[in-house]
């Protein structure tokens, strides 16, 4: 894999080569992520365009997607982004980035700019559905067809798949933002604009950062006081999570869980505890883990959305 923001050369493979090249596109809230890769998972070249205003990032993007297609000729593309994001087709809006918190994105067709150029099939969903779907194919959750994504970072999202497919209705998931009961005692503000006791306000990155002060998360001891409102919201969320569509795992992955690998099994013993013997997990195993794929698992979801396309309709 030619990593050209470091200037490294490696091969990363995760599945079998010689398959289609896809290229794959994940929209992040500080960087976004170019991959050529082929459909088995087999990373060709790597390239990162910081997350600046959309008049300045999705030319950038486009520059390096036009490239690839003039040299490769990429069978098909997938488009992976932060949100909400509008998906239904009949929307003046659809393809769109809607009431985000991320400044200037709002109503930014990403979905018709970043694909209009080319005549391939186009896969577009969220960056956690994209990762989702990435562990399916490649990851922790080989095998199964229902699951859920959970990253914990600046903010905090769900990738949710209900029989192999991302869930669909009014939106996608959102589960970051339901409302959970806040642990007994914290009073700490919530850190989401839109929501006073929601889990991205109590245990995204940006809360522990407001609850850490001065410290730093390295720094603090494994049983220090402020991971218990982080486990406590999470293992909400999960409970949240099994009694809606009961996957047979949770992964949660994110910057905040990579630092902190000793709060899975916090996570799941909170779980187990609030489940109260109601519903069983399945035994054998570990129900919450870390993703397997790490920190590929995001610009990989965009190499599973373009090996996923639909064909694309002809005007």
């Amino acid at each position: 894999m030619r990593h050209s923001d470091t200037g490294a050369d490696r091969v990363v493979t995760l599945g079998r080569n010689g398959s289609s090249l896809h290229a794959g596109v994940e929209l992040g809230g500080t960087k976004c992520v170019c991959t050529l890769a082929h459909g088995s998972g087999a990373i060709v070249e790597q390239k990162i365009v910081p997350t600046r205003q959309p008049e300045e990032t999705l030319p950038a993007i486009l520059a390096i997607l036009q490239a690839w297609y003039r040299e490769h000729r990429f069978a098909a593309l997938g488009v992976a982004s932060f949100g909400p994001l509008e998906f239904d087709p009949a929307s003046s809006r659809y393809g769109q980035i809607l009431a985000t918190t991320k400044a200037g994105w709002a109503g930014t067709d990403v979905r018709g700019r970043l694909s209009a150029p080319f005549d391939v099939p186009i896969g577009f969903d969220t960056d956690v559905n994209g990762a989702a779907l990435a562990e399916m194919a490649w990851g922790c959750a080989q095998g199964i067809s229902d699951f859920a994504y959970v990253t914990v970072g600046t903010g905090v999202g769900v990738g949710l798949i209900v029989h192999g497919l991302p869930t669909r209705g009014i939106g996608h998931s959102e589960l970051g933002h339901i409302r959970v009961p806040r642990l007994a005692n914290d009073d700490q503000p919530s850190v989401c604009r839109f929501h006073d006791d929601c889990v991205e306000g109590l245990a995204s990155g940006s809360a522990l950062a407001l609850r850490l002060g001065e410290r730093r998360a390295g720094d603090v001891a494994r049983d220090d006081p402020i991971w218990e409102p982080v486990v406590h919201t999470l293992a909400a969320l999960c409970h949240a999570i099994v009694c809606a569509t009961g996957p047979h795992r949770i992964a949660i992955g994110g910057g905040v869980l990579v630092g902190q690998p000793h709060l899975l099994a916090r996570i799941e013993a909170g779980l187990t505890a609030s489940l109260n013997g109601y519903m069983a997990l399945p035994a054998g195993a570990a129900y919450v883990v870390a993703p397997a794929l790490g920190d590929k698992a995001g610009p990989l979801g965009a190499i599973a959305l373009a090996a996923q396309a639909p064909p694309r309709a002809r005007q």
